[in-house]
């Protein structure tokens, strides 16, 4: 199933092959999300870097700081690239930790992806009512419904950076949500998947 149409997410998919031959980064957001669910490829690319990069990608692309979002963004083949940095990007993780929660996947460097749900629940937390919040809303169950989730890690994790709140959040937005159908999850499927996963609260 897909989300965007499969030229653009196509496009990125290149777009960040290319980008991971050229620099040292942290994969985030929509597409390391796709690395370990496989379910919805995304649109834009997310990276984390350090300062050391963030210079490289400066001397090759039109950098811009988008001090609003804490964040840097360029623009490639039109495709939309956000890069985030320690000690400034606002990530619900400080940028700058994630790298102590990293491991590989398919030949890139992800966080593990009970982090991975803490920063996809910040970005939900500020655009649900959007397109991309939706995306971000099926990212979320994309993550929390894989059979080797790690609820105690993920919880353990919230507590280390006093984010206890993003755990009731997920709760209530378990609750709330009936269905899911870009994942195929249709009202009967999903509360029995739903009874399963608010055991873990």
């Amino acid at each position: 199933m897909s989300y965007y149409h499969n030229l653009i997410t196509n496009k990125s998919w290149q777009t960040l092959q290319k980008l991971k031959k050229e620099f040292d980064f942290i994969l985030i957001g929509g597409w390391a999300v796709w690395l370990y669910s496989e379910s919805l490829k995304s649109k834009d690319i997310d990276i984390v870097v350090d300062y050391k990069e963030l210079e490289k990608i400066r001397k090759d692309y039109d950098l811009a700081k988008n001090n609003r979002l804490k964040k840097y963004e360029i623009k490639t083949d039109s495709i939309s690239v956000d890069i985030y940095v320690g000690f400034y990007s606002d990530l619900g993780v400080p940028a700058e930790k994630i790298t102590g929660y990293i491991q590989k996947l398919k030949g890139f460097k992800v966080p593990k992806k009970e982090v991975l749900l803490i920063l996809k629940q910040k970005a939900y937390e500020a655009r649900q009512l959007s397109i991309k919040g939706r995306k971000d809303l099926i990212d979320i169950f994309s993550l929390i419904l894989l059979p080797d989730f790690d609820w105690q890690l993920y919880l353990k994790t919230l507590k280390s950076y006093q984010l206890l709140d993003f755990a009731k959040e997920l709760e209530g937005l378990i609750r709330k949500t009936t269905e899911l159908k870009e994942l195929d999850l249709n009202c009967h499927k999903f509360s029995r998947l739903k009874k399963d996963l608010l055991l873990n609260f």
